[in-house]
């Protein structure tokens, strides 16, 4: 993918020269794998607004950054932000963008005082987000590999069923799925898994204890598969026996808010807009407070990413870009329910990448 990361970087250096930045200081890991291919522990990028970049890691990930990305010069250094301020003063950068929202107050501090410190002091200076405003739109090799990841995760649960029933312990089936999911080609899990059964599935993210699922149970399954860095989302509930009414209702409530989603979720929609789709559905069945949570987020390289879809959102869908649905209502004391599919806004429909039925199993 080396072309692809090159690439990658020169649309990067031109949101840097619109932000009159003479360059980028990426600290955060994730955005550094992107703009790069290395995946370590500690690195730093620095781009340049006319296109250059310098890589700087320590001397554990040296060889590995010379195989992933020989194209790049190599500064090896485990004081990676300090290692490329000074390079950016070598090559006389007068003002140097940072991510705000990765340094903490004292990294900052620290790296102040050395700007501020050399014979051509350099101002700092927050730049937004820019290289997770690139990350939101996926190339079709990213989609490719989510793809992978949500076909692992379809399998797995395909794989599992048999041995979810009456009996069995939430933890069980979190390692069953998770262990099926590892035998079918994940690298790991992409999250923690939630399985919440009877009324513990009143709590959204119910982390998987003890419990045995029970006949007239409905159990809420939020699991995924992580794949070539990339990561997975689904969501299930199944009933453990024949459902009640009241049961059966709220599964068709949730399903219908969901599709309502599904269509709404076209390249230019608001994200607002899109989680109203589902949101009014089940506000106008009197459960509009039993829906705590927004409709979903935007899936890659992280779990949750850009863009965020609820209520309180803002933002505008674009083709190619991943995101979830996954709309819910959790009932105090008597269960829940949640469906969630990862898909593709694409312009002539979402593309699904969970392909698991919707309809409600019977275990």
């Amino acid at each position: 993918m080396g072309e692809t990361h090159t690439a990658r970087r020169a649309r990067l250096a031109a949101l840097v020269a619109e932000r009159d930045a003479g360059a980028l200081l990426v600290t955060r890991l994730v955005n550094v794998r992107y703009l790069t291919g290395l995946d370590s522990s500690r690195a730093a990028l620095l781009v340049a607004a006319d296109g250059g970049a310098v890589l700087a890691t320590d001397g554990r990930y040296a060889g590995m950054a010379a195989e992933v990305c020989p194209e790049l010069p190599l500064v090896v250094d485990r004081r990676v932000a300090a290692a490329l301020l000074a390079r950016a003063a070598e090559e006389r950068r007068a003002r140097l963008g940072f991510e705000a929202h990765d340094l903490t107050v004292e990294q900052h501090t620290a790296l102040a005082e050395q700007a501020a410190g050399l014979d051509r002091p350099i101002e700092l200076a927050p730049l937004g987000r820019p290289v997770e405003e690139l990350r939101m739109v996926k190339d079709e090799e990213e989609i490719a590999l989510l793809r992978e990841a949500c076909a692992i995760t379809d399998r797995a649960f395909e794989a599992v069923l048999p041995e979810i029933r009456a009996g069995v312990t939430e933890r069980a089936v979190a390692i069953a799925l998770e262990r099926a999911m590892v035998d079918f080609g994940a690298e790991r899990p992409a999250f923690e898994s939630i399985i919440a059964s009877g009324p513990n599935g009143a709590v959204p993210h119910h982390h998987p204890g003890g419990r045995e699922l029970q006949a007239g149970d409905l159990v809420t399954m939020d699991f995924g598969a992580l794949y070539g860095g990339y990561h997975a989302d689904m969501t299930r509930t199944a009933a453990i026996g024949e459902p009640a009414g009241w049961q059966r209702d709220l599964y068709d409530l949730v399903h219908r808010a969901q599709r309502a989603a599904l269509e709404a979720a076209v390249p230019g929609a608001d994200t607002k807009a899109v989680d109203a789709a589902a949101r009014e559905i089940i506000k106008a069945a009197g459960h509009g407070e039993a829906f705590p949570h927004g409709l979903g987020h935007g899936v890659g390289l992280e779990i949750h990413e850009a863009p965020l879809m609820g209520y309180e959102e803002t933002g505008k869908l674009m083709d190619r870009v991943p995101i979830t649905a996954e709309p819910g209502v959790y009932l105090t004391g008597r269960g829940g329910v949640r469906i969630e599919d990862t898909f593709v806004v694409r312009a002539d429909g979402p593309e699904l990448l969970t392909t698991t039925t919707k309809d409600l199993l019977v275990l």
